[in-house]
């Protein structure tokens, strides 16, 4: 995870607000986006549910993708689909 402060501008490819939704309902439509995205691109998440800070960062460990950072304040997640 990145160690930039948190009001640093981060690039991204995409972006997608899952609002409130749980890991459960987060993770397909995640999976679908990442994969339709070119390996490298990051796709920055806005996720609100309690369970993402622990949630997102377990599911990039487990698919290969990488939680470059993570911006608490605003509840940004960037992840960069892995590269194969």
């Amino acid at each position: 995870m990145s160690e930039c402060s948190p009001d640093r501008t981060h690039p991204f490819d995409e972006s997608w607000d899952a609002g409130d939704l749980g890991c459960g309902e987060l993770v397909l439509p995640l999976r679908f986006k990442l994969k339709a995205m070119q390996p490298g691109q990051i796709i920055r998440v806005r996720a609100t549910d309690p369970g993402a800070p622990t949630d997102l960062p377990a599911w990039c460990r487990m698919t290969g993708d990488t939680l470059v950072h993570h911006d608490a304040t605003q509840h940004f997640y960037f992840i960069r689909r892995k590269a194969t």
